[in-house]
């Protein structure tokens, strides 16, 4: 072959859509590490094949011409921009599956308890579309676990206080509630009750697993719980010592002493004022109404036959305006109630239950009472209208996994969602939804690193990352174990331990006697001064014998000499 003759060399060519053209560099040169925004927000759709109108179902017509196909696809369309359910966002946090979820009023938190006893905290400022994880991880009964305890208590509810949002109510298979930080620390502890009184009005607390709570609406320092010993009780956050209102619920159905399950609660009131109410479900199947703020004598209007009877109501919601009440009970069945008549269900619909092994599977008002929102047992989401209880859009969230429990942030305008499977999805939409979600798509990628995760890099008892090269001597070879006389580690790599001596073991947190015994004030008071205190006022107005007060004869004295004062010549003599 001649120099003058031409070849051409056969280049490797891709389809558009070959997914290894992701890994081939498109340039020369240092790259630019700005975000591909549009990119990052496309790869978040959601691939649903084909979400059900409502329209579409509640009428049950179909159409065979290809102009009623085009229909279809513009109804799927206009639901995708009427609801933010186009984008998702999946969070793989918890080991089982998540029972509940809560964002605070500014949208900036959001937690997932779980049935593995833990909460996952998650900052939508600190996650980019490569690093969606929780920042924190807290077991409410870690402190207090012994030695021998197998696993924690199952996370019944959260919910952040609805004003500040800078504590929220976290409530586990167990008859004490908590009051948490968001932190994550415990603030309070309410107390449990005396198990072997009867009589549950006298009680300081639950004696009975809790399995509900609601926050008061306007107070800040209010909530209630709800227990399996047939009380609704009202705390303040303040006084952990005891509730302060006790409901005792009586049962009306023969053969339960009065007594039921007390499963969902919830807590609202009209936005524009007025009187809160209170509405609790039992498992007997009733439903019970209170209005006002206190005392709670009697409800203002109960329902017996509410839902089927032992069988779990978990989904009690309230509309934004006070009016209108929403349940979902075991039965099967979603029903529509007014509390200003409140003796019948306006509308009632099928919808399949998920209590027999999620019963704090829930039902929620979106914001503005616009729909309604809850789970199904297949992993759908279903969104309701709120005056009929129509199906207006049902879309795929984790097929196969029952989806347990939902939530509509206002500000946000993100639904929340946690499954059987132990996923989080947060759905959104890029032109309807704000912050959140959408804030953290609209990161540039952070570059994964394999210490990126310390629980599997870092040996925890040296300190030092699993790959780092150690030098034979330099540091396993100066490991000395004991402390000194002044309790200080020999071990330089270990921090100083404070030494618990038995002085400081039994020394009294004084500021904490103060302010949760009471009277303690009067331990270090003298007995004799502090009723010498009131000799003058016992003597000027005595409260005992007052009434014999001016008829009380003058005592009389017989006159002694002074040899009789000293004992006289006929004193005896000890021998």
């Amino acid at each position: 072959m001649s120099d003058s003759d031409k070849y051409q060399v056969e280049e490797p060519e891709l389809a558009p859509d070959d997914p290894m053209r992701n890994f081939l560099p498109t340039s020369f040169g240092k790259r630019s590490k700005e975000a591909n925004i549009a990119t990052q927000i496309e790869q978040s759709r959601r691939q649903v094949e084909a979400p059900v109108a409502s329209k579409k179902a509640a009428s049950g017509t179909d159409s065979d011409s290809d102009s009623d196909s085009d229909d279809d696809d513009s109804d799927d369309s206009e639901d995708e921009d009427k609801f933010p359910v186009s984008h998702e966002l999946v969070l793989h946090t918890h080991d089982r599956a998540i029972t509940t979820v809560a964002l605070d009023p500014a949208g900036a938190r959001m937690l997932s308890g779980s049935l593995d006893g833990t909460v996952k905290f998650h900052d939508f400022a600190a996650m980019t579309p490569t690093t969606l994880r929780a920042f924190k991880s807290v077991d409410p009964w870690e402190a207090k676990k012994s030695s021998n305890a197998p696993d924690s208590h199952p996370i019944q509810h959260i919910a952040f206080s609805p004003l500040s949002g800078s504590v929220f109510l976290c409530i586990t298979a167990h008859p004490q509630a908590k009051i948490m930080s968001r932190d994550g620390d415990v603030l309070t502890e309410f107390v449990k009750g005396d198990m072997y009184l009867r009589d549950m009005n006298n009680t300081k607390g639950h004696v009975g697993e809790i399995a509900a709570g609601a926050w008061h609406p306007t107070d800040q320092n209010i909530c209630v719980t709800a227990g399996s010993d047939s009380t609704l009780r009202i705390w303040d956050v303040n006084n952990k010592r005891s509730q302060r209102d006790v409901i005792a619920f009586k049962s009306k159905v023969v053969g339960t002493a009065g007594r039921t399950r007390m499963t969902a609660v919830a807590w609202g009131a009209p936005a524009q004022g007025g009187n809160p109410v209170l509405v609790a479900a039992a498992l007997d199947g009733s439903l019970v109404m209170y209005s006002g703020n206190s005392p709670f004598n009697r409800p203002t209007a109960e329902i017996r036959d509410a839902h089927k009877p032992d069988t779990w109501t978990g989904g009690v919601d309230i509309s934004s305006d006070g009016r209108m009440v929403v349940t979902r009970g075991g039965d099967g069945l979603i029903k529509l109630w007014d509390t200003r008549k409140f003796k019948e269900p306006l509308v009632k619909v099928e919808h399949a239950s998920t209590s027999d092994r999620f019963p704090m599977t829930n039902i929620k008002y979106a914001p503005n009472s616009s729909c309604i929102i809850t789970g199904s047992a297949s992993g759908h989401l279903h969104i309701l209208n709120p005056g009929n209880l129509r199906v207006e859009l049902v879309t795929p969230v984790t097929p196969g996994a029952p989806l347990i429990v939902v939530d509509w942030h206002a500000r946000l305008n993100q639904i929340v969602t946690g499954s059987a499977n132990s996923e989080t999805h947060v759905l959104y939409n890029p032109t309807m939804s704000t912050r959140g979600a959408l804030e953290v798509m609209t990161r540039a990628p952070k570059k994964r690193h394999v210490d990126d995760d310390p629980a599997f890099t870092m040996d925890q008892s040296a300190g030092i990352s699993a790959d780092s090269i150690i030098t034979p001597g330099a540091i396993q070879g100066t490991k000395r174990g004991g402390v000194t006389a002044s309790g200080k580690s020999r071990d330089p790599r270990r921090p100083q331990v404070q030494q618990i001596t038995p002085f400081m073991r039994s020394q009294p947190d004084e500021k904490h006697i103060s302010e949760n015994i009471p009277l303690s004030r009067m331990l270090h008071e003298d007995p004799r001064e502090a009723l010498l205190k009131y000799a003058d006022i016992a003597k000027k107005d005595p409260k005992f014998t007052g009434a014999w007060k001016s008829t009380q004869p003058v005592t009389q004295y017989a006159e002694i000499s002074d040899d009789e004062a000293d004992g006289g010549p006929n004193k005896k003599v000890k021998r």
